[in-house]
Formats: structure tokens, C-alpha cells, sequence
């Protein structure tokens, strides 16, 4: 079940409150002797504790020094800035096209990010498209999200972003569900197209493409795509939000399931023969 942004949100304000509190806890103090050590009324420590209310940047460092927990400094910002900006509004940056969408913005964090792991259940990954697959795709959702029709150039932007697979000191580690080669975006001829594409990707030396076959046991099972660009951020989407997440905890989670995801994968000609099997019963 994918839950709203907005209450995803609410969660994490309450999670944080909740943390917070067990800090001043465990160093013995008092709603009302952090508050006078922090220099704020007590209630607002109830209020930031109880989720009613976010603390500021501030905060976060007072309490932490009032507390003798420098330590959770770097976690607790990640997470209040996770609050300030845990998604983006597709609908409010399709005001714009389908262009800011797909992050004409992002170009920044693909040239300084150095190893991408990238796992989708069912659609190819967006540097790996072709310009008639992703033209396809985004046709949908120009309509659904009711942007300007800016096709032409939102395709453009995604397949200039592709350069970025053949820069220097770049590694691409992707796994995907058999699934993701048998949904059709477009016409037979469009869904060949775009698998002969990946089987040509995985001659490169610095992409490493997974391949978990229908009906094989697994001991994990991804409920959404998701990227993990370096160990700085992982990037998810659902039909109305790109949440973006940089709590190193829950990076850490992430990175676990990317593995779990792996480990059924088949790689090489094994993952070559199912691309294959797939362009075939296209007919």
C-alpha cells in the first residue's frame, strides 16, 4: 500500500518527536529542564515531541547539546530536512511539463553520482529507453497528470541524460524483474525496439544488468522501483510524488534490499536468452 505524502510526512514529524523525547530521557531531564536549557517554553518540547509541532535546525542542535547527543546530530537533521522535503509534487511540477517531471533539474546529481543501483519491477529504467519507448510512456502521463504536452522535449531531456552511461568511473548495477521486459509501452514494433536497446546496453563494461526470471524463489519482493544513487540518496516514485530519501538509516535499508532483490537475478547470456525469449514471443 503506498501511502500519501502528506501522511508519510505526518509519520516521519511524529517519528523525529519521538526520538527527540527519548533523548531527554535518557539524559534525565525534564520537559520543562530541557526547555529552560534550550531557551523555549516547555510546551513547544511537547509540542515538537508529540509531533504537533517541526523543530527548527536549531532545535535539533540544542537538544542534542543539552542532551550530551552530538552523536545523533548528523541522523536527526537528515531526517527533519527528509520532513522539509521528503516528496515532490508531480501534479504542482507538471504545471511546468512533463520536462520538470522528469528532473531536467537532477542532470547535477547524475554527473557527480559514481555508482547507480537501479531496480524497477516493471518498466525499463529511464537511461536505459529508447526515445519511441519513453515517448510512449510519457504519453499516459502527460494525460493522467493533465501537464502542458511538452513530449518532444521531455524525451529529449531523458535521452540527453543518457550520456552519462559512457562518462569515465561510472558503474550502473541494475536488476530487473522479468516482468519489466514484457510490459508494453506502445506498439510490438516499439517494445522490440526497446529490448534489442538493453540487450546491446549489456555489452558495456560498466553496466551490470540482472535479469529475475517469472516464477523463481526469492526471498524478498520490491513493492516499488528504486534508485540508490551512490550512498547520498535513493530516489522512489509513486503515481503522484518523487520521494527522495537521505536519512543515512533508512539508505542503509535500501541498500539492504537492493541486495535481497539481487540475489535470484541471472546475469550474462542467462539474462541475455530471457531478453531474447521476450523479443521472440513478440511475433
Amino acid at each position: 500500500m503506498i501511502t500519501s505524502p502528506s501522511s508519510s510526512a505526518k509519520q516521519e514529524k511524529e517519528a523525529l518527536g519521538v526520538r527527540l523525547s527519548e533523548l531527554r530521557k535518557d539524559a534525565g531531564l525534564t520537559a520543562r529542564a530541557l526547555a529552560a536549557a534550550t531557551g523555549q517554553h516547555y510546551t513547544r518540547v511537547s509540542k515538537i515531541e508529540h509531533g504537533v509541532q517541526a523543530p527548527s535546525d536549531r532545535d535539533i542542535r540544542d537538544w542534542c547539546r543539552a542532551c550530551g547527543a552530538d552523536d545523533q546530530l548528523p541522523d536527526l537533521l537528515a531526517t527533519l530536512r527528509a520532513i522539509e522535503s521528503a516528496y515532490l509534487e508531480f501534479r504542482r511540477q507538471s504545471r511546468a511539463g512533463m520536462k520538470r517531471v522528469l528532473g531536467a533539474h537532477t542532470f547535477a546529481l547524475y554527473e557527480r553520482t559514481k555508482l547507480f543501483r537501479i531496480y524497477e519491477h516493471n518498466v525499463i529504467p529511464g537511461l536505459f529507453q529508447t526515445a519511441e519507448y519513453c515517448s510512449a510512456m510519457l504519453s499516459f502521463w502527460t494525460r493522467f497528470l493533465g501537464a502542458p504536452n511538452d513530449l518532444e522535449e521531455a524525451v529529449a531531456t531523458r535521452m540527453e541524460r543518457q550520456r552519462v552511461i559512457y562518462h569515465g568511473g561510472k558503474r550502473f548495477i541494475v536488476v530487473l524483474e522479468e516482468q519489466a521486459l514484457r510490459t508494453w509501452f506502445g506498439a510490438a514494433e516499439t517494445q522490440a525496439g526497446q529490448l534489442d536497446r538493453l540487450l546491446a546496453l549489456t555489452s558495456l563494461p560498466n553496466v551490470s544488468l540482472g535479469i529475475v526470471p517469472m516464477m523463481t524463489e526469492r526471498i524478498a519482493v520490491g513493492s516499488t522501483g528504486f534508485w540508490i544513487f551512490d550512498d547520498a540518496l535513493v530516489a522512489l516514485e509513486t503515481p503522484t510524488a518523487s520521494i527522495e530519501v537521505n536519512r543515512p538509516q533508512e539508505l542503509e535499508l535500501y541498500v539492504r534490499m537492493f541486495e535481497a532483490l539481487k540475489t535470484p537475478a541471472v546475469y550474462g547470456r542467462a539474462a541475455r536468452d530471457l531478453i531474447t525469449k521476450a523479443i521472440d514471443e513478440l511475433g
